[in-house]
């Protein structure tokens, strides 16, 4: 599914505009990546929740040459499934 058929969707539900459709789905993922960027965790309950899982410093190997390699330590963002997504899902019903 793109973001083009999410817009559809939300807006077949909603019975509004594509572009209405559109900027609220901008607004709700730019609300979500500022809360991550501020190391906040984002709670949505019967979805899931988005937290920032950080990742030390380490060394690696180079595949092609074997030689070891210094990786950077870096944060990355981290989606844990909520119950009742999960449910969602092993059943095969939408909500």
């Amino acid at each position: 599914m793109t973001k083009s058929d999410v817009i559809d969707a939300i807006a077949a539900k909603l019975g509004g505009t594509k572009a209405d459709a559109g900027k609220a789905l901008d607004a709700v993922l730019d609300c979500l990546q500022d809360a991550l960027v501020k190391g906040e965790t984002v709670k949505l309950p019967g979805f899931g929740q988005f937290e920032i899982a950080e990742r030390g410093e380490r060394t690696g190997r180079n595949p092609q040459t074997g030689a070891e390699i210094k990786i950077a330590a870096s944060k990355a963002p981290k989606f844990s499934a909520g119950k009742a997504l999960k449910d969602a899902i092993n059943t095969g019903t939408a909500a």
